[in-house]
């Protein structure tokens, strides 16, 4: 990304298409700077965290709401004494939460934690996403790093500033999906926003996905089945939709704070940090 010039960059910036979104089929209010959404395909609900608080205070404020798909709050803390939790997966029956330094591995059919893992050294994990085959990947964003949990071992899988500082993951078709904030400053400000770019899950080696287009500090990311994603910009509260030819489609102009993604049966769900609220929009 370096290498490229204003002017292609431009060129790039120009070449994304606006689409006309929908109107969105519920909004609930009352969460405490909710970051990230995921889908239990066993319960049929959702799980939303709320970091309730600063994003890096070990403070025990964050929970876990429960949320039906209707939009109806079935339990606002369902799991507490959390500190920030962010990113969230699920695989058959297990919850996994991101929090600051650790990975929470959760039972959900009796709501307690069944492992935990420290991560030494991660000042800022985010972004959870699990293979069918049961590997988890997190990233840290403030360090440029992915963390594994493969079995019992959770250790820093990838180091490298070429990640520029990633935050959403989605693991599709044998790779590693990475939305990538951008190289950021200090006070996370960025020169180039950031772009998608992939993994190789065997060789660990970092290419952009489809044409390198800065698209914002991108947070949520869903894999739609199709070869294409869905994507959201945290600053600007854009969400975007990628072709499984790499045309990115603005579709949603939303607010600042727009984080984490879910996916739930014909919906994306879009927890709104700055405004306390989750939405879900028809995914069409």
């Amino acid at each position: 990304m370096k290498h490229i010039t204003l002017a292609a960059l431009l060129a790039l910036a120009t070449s994304i298409t606006q689409a006309a979104g929908p109107e969105p089929v519920w909004t609930t209010d009352g969460f405490s700077s909710p970051e990230s959404v995921v889908y239990s395909s066993l319960q049929k609900v959702l799980y939303v965290s709320n970091v309730n608080g600063a994003p890096d205070a070990k403070d025990g404020n964050g929970f876990i709401s429960q949320l039906g798909l209707d939009g109806k709050v079935i339990k606002r803390q369902w799991f507490k004494g959390l500190n920030a939790p962010k990113g969230l997966a699920y695989l058959r029956g297990f919850l996994y939460v991101s929090d600051i330094d650790e990975l929470l591995e959760i039972d959900t059919g009796n709501g307690r934690v069944a492992r935990r893992f420290k991560a030494p050294g991660a000042k800022f994990l985010n972004d959870v996403t699990v293979t069918p085959r049961g590997t988890v990947f997190v990233s840290d964003t403030v360090t440029n790093t992915i963390w594994r949990l493969q079995g019992a071992s959770f250790t820093a899988w990838l180091n490298d500033a070429a990640l520029e500082n990633p935050n959403g993951l989605a693991f599709d078709q044998g790779q590693l999906i990475v939305a990538t904030w951008g190289a950021m400053k200090p006070d996370w400000s960025t020169e180039t926003p950031g772009y998608l770019k992939a993994v190789d899950a065997e060789t660990r080696a970092i290419t952009a996905r489809f044409a390198p287009i800065p698209l914002g500090n991108l947070d949520g990311l869903v894999a739609d089945g199709k070869g294409g994603y869905v994507v959201t910009d945290h600053t600007r509260g854009n969400v975007f939709k990628i072709g499984p030819n790499g045309q990115p489609n603005l579709w949603l102009q939303l607010t600042p704070g727009t984080a984490d993604i879910g996916a739930a049966p014909g919906l994306i769900v879009l927890p709104q940090m700055n405004e306390n609220t989750v939405s879900a929009y028809p995914l069409r």
